[in-house]
């Protein structure tokens, strides 16, 4: 019986000490990460949508902006006034079947497309990002349109996602690193 108390305390104990470990870590999210990289709070954002996209062009620029102004927290200002710059390219998003149920489509997998490029403080940041989202459909034509459009806000939205990931683990390498990377891609 001694040696199982003694066991539990054991536990106990590891338990305490790894839990004072990980809270010392000083953990940060992300947009806190990000929003350390601008200069100020003024942001310029820029949205480039694909001529292949007409139909969705307009949604696409106003989603992305919403966007961007959502996850970095930041006021969106004219060029010649902001300090730090995005621009996002979105390249298009295609839809490919994956079952179909009387002839009609009923679940399919979408993909995106999105280029990011980010003017900061600290120098530029490039990403190409391409998304997949997978989605079930009904036979309606009318909430075809309305599933169409919901999936392709979904995808931009897991491509910002992996973007504001992207440039918060960047933010965090050590100056060195950042230089040493320069160096070599010279």
């Amino acid at each position: 019986m001694k040696h199982s108390k003694n066991n539990t305390k054991l536990v106990q104990l590891m338990v305490v000490a790894v839990a004072l470990f990980l809270s010392a870590c000083s953990y940060q999210p992300s947009s806190h990460v990000v929003k350390n990289l601008f200069a100020t709070d003024s942001v310029y954002v820029e949205v480039e949508v694909d001529r292949a996209e007409p139909e969705n062009a307009p949604f696409v620029k106003d989603e992305l902006r919403r966007m961007v102004y959502n996850r970095f927290k930041g006021h969106i200002v004219p060029k010649d006034q902001a300090e730090s710059q995005i621009y996002v390219s979105y390249s298009g998003t295609y839809f490919r079947p994956l079952s179909y149920e009387n002839g009609y489509v009923t679940r399919y997998r979408v993909y995106t497309r999105v280029n990011f490029r980010m003017l900061t403080k600290d120098g530029v940041i490039n990403k190409k990002i391409n998304t997949v989202y997978e989605a079930d459909i009904q036979e309606s034509a009318l909430s075809s349109s309305a599933i169409r459009i919901e999936a392709i806000r979904k995808g931009l939205e897991k491509a910002m996602d992996e973007f504001m990931a992207y440039v918060s683990a960047r933010s965090l390498q050590p100056k060195k690193e950042k230089k040493d990377k320069k160096k070599k891609a010279q």
